[in-house]
């Protein structure tokens, strides 16, 4: 790879909070940065089906058309993977679930925002 270049990588991910205005982060085993549950997108998913594949393995979540929303999409640089950006269709998710952690999650939490402003976030988390 070239000095300065990157490469990218899909993601989807959600902006999951509840009617108290908190929001429910993940964060990997083995990593420091904690981010919104979602994953990268598999080779013939596309961005919403790739999402709910990543929630029912990460924590467990499963949601129904009515309740996602999408964002947009966004970009920063990927938290775990040095050189690469993450270029992110980001949904919105508004649930009280209790996250049952799973797959390459090691702690998931549901943080108010002052809260979650002092902790290690992900860029595109942080952004």
């Amino acid at each position: 790879m070239e000095q300065g270049a990157h490469h990218t990588i899909r993601i989807a991910a959600a902006l999951i909070d509840d009617e108290d205005g908190r929001l429910l982060l993940v964060r990997k085993t083995g990593t420091a940065w904690f981010m919104q549950a979602g994953g990268k997108i598999e080779d013939g998913e596309n961005a919403l089906s790739a999402l709910r594949r990543e929630l029912r393995e990460e924590i467990g979540l499963s949601v129904i058309d009515g309740e996602i929303r999408h964002l947009g999409c966004f970009s920063a640089p990927a938290a775990n993977e040095a050189g690469h950006i993450v270029e992110t269709e980001v949904f919105h998710i508004r649930t009280r679930h209790t996250p049952e952690t799973q797959s390459e999650i090691e702690e998931a939490v549901w943080v108010g925002h002052a809260e979650a402003a002092v902790m290690p976030l992900a860029p595109l988390t942080r952004e």
